[in-house]
């Protein structure tokens, strides 16, 4: 009996390290990457990470936890383990501390900015933060910075380019864009299904979200897009989607379709304020104009009133900072990074 429960306790302590070896730990503070990464002893990249999170076998959920502090990307990162990875077993990339968490702080949020040159050609030359090559990823809580590199034109944050691949969820993270001198020219740049954005802030950058090839079932819930300076969302022609709970304020084109297609988009509890234009359509020449087709449903969709954003006029963030202000139309939708609001009272 004695050897029966020594044998099932130690399969049971095998089981929990096999999980435990799934969850990694960075810390951009950290001496080096020469760590276990573990989180007493962090790797300092999430380069070194995510090639060892690529690297591991076993059937446990695979997870990086970053800590707190700012991650500079010196190459695109990419996201393709050898294992295969299912609903259960998803690949995540999160926030040691998640804003909804107690505790949480702006400063609290890891944030990760690129200072890699060029370092894709699909399609064309541009640069890319991390590279979701794999089905199955999520990557929420995370605060990402436009390109510090003069000589990138183009930088996408997060890109899926394999259109056959999908189940990528984006959640609780912000895209922060600065036209003069970090500019993001597209927050999220996905091809294939089921992508999955919610309660996310894009903040000047050039554009928001775009999905192009082989896109259906996706959804954006609970988000705020604002300052879009070409176009908050570009969209092929597909309407199979979810866009509800959204604000859209402050840009050019609220949304950009393909030449010579007119999808019966639809858009649920949004509101769309304070924008140039609403539709516009691309051409083979790959240029934005206007078009005056209505061939859409919207449902409670708010296109008067003032959206204000909550800014810094303090050294220190408020902990509400690019939600929307009390006064403001949308404010009951609950759009920004946190599932249950909080208040700028905590500091």
């Amino acid at each position: 009996m004695k050897k029966l429960l020594f044998t099932l306790s130690l399969s049971l302590l095998l089981q929990a390290g096999a999980a435990l070896a799934q969850t990694l730990y960075v810390n951009p503070d950290a001496d080096n990457d020469a760590a276990d990464g573990s989180e007493s002893a962090p790797y300092a990249s999430l380069e070194k990470a995510v090639a060892i999170a690529n690297e591991l076998t076993g059937s446990a959920p695979i997870t990086i936890k970053l800590f707190p502090g700012l991650y500079s990307l010196t190459d695109k990162v990419a996201i393709h383990p050898l294992r295969m990875l299912n609903d259960t077993t998803r690949f995540t990339v999160e926030a040691v501390v998640m804003p909804d968490d107690e505790d949480w702080l702006p400063t609290k949020m890891p944030v990760i900015q690129s200072i890699s040159s060029n370092n894709s050609s699909t399609q064309f030359v541009h640069s890319t933060g991390l590279l979701v090559a794999t089905s199955h990823v999520t990557i929420r809580g995370l605060k990402f910075l436009g390109s510090a590199r003069p000589d990138v034109t183009y930088y996408y944050p997060i890109s899926k380019e394999d259109e056959t691949i999908g189940d990528m969820v984006v959640s609780q993270c912000y895209f922060v864009s600065e036209v003069h001198s970090s500019q993001i020219q597209g927050a999220i740049w996905a091809q294939g299904p089921k992508t999955s954005i919610d309660h996310c802030i894009f903040y000047n950058c050039r554009n928001a979200i775009l999905l192009f090839r082989s896109v259906e079932d996706f959804s954006v819930t609970n988000s705020i897009i604002y300052g879009a300076n070409e176009s908050a969302v570009w969209m092929g022609p597909v309407e199979r989607f979810t866009f509800k709970n959204n604000v859209i304020a402050g840009g050019n084109y609220v949304w950009v379709r393909p030449g010579g297609s007119s999808p019966a988009y639809k858009f649920i509890d949004c509101v769309m304020v304070d924008n140039e234009h609403y539709m516009g359509y691309y051409g083979s020449n790959g240029l934005v104009e206007t078009t005056n087709n209505k061939n859409f449903v919207e449902t409670n969709v708010v296109k008067k009133g003032e959206a204000e954003l909550v800014i810094r006029k303090e050294p220190a963030y408020p902990v509400n900072y690019l939600h929307l202000t009390p006064e403001s139309v949308g404010y009951g939708l609950n759009a920004g990074i946190f599932n249950k609001p909080k208040s700028s009272s905590g500091m």
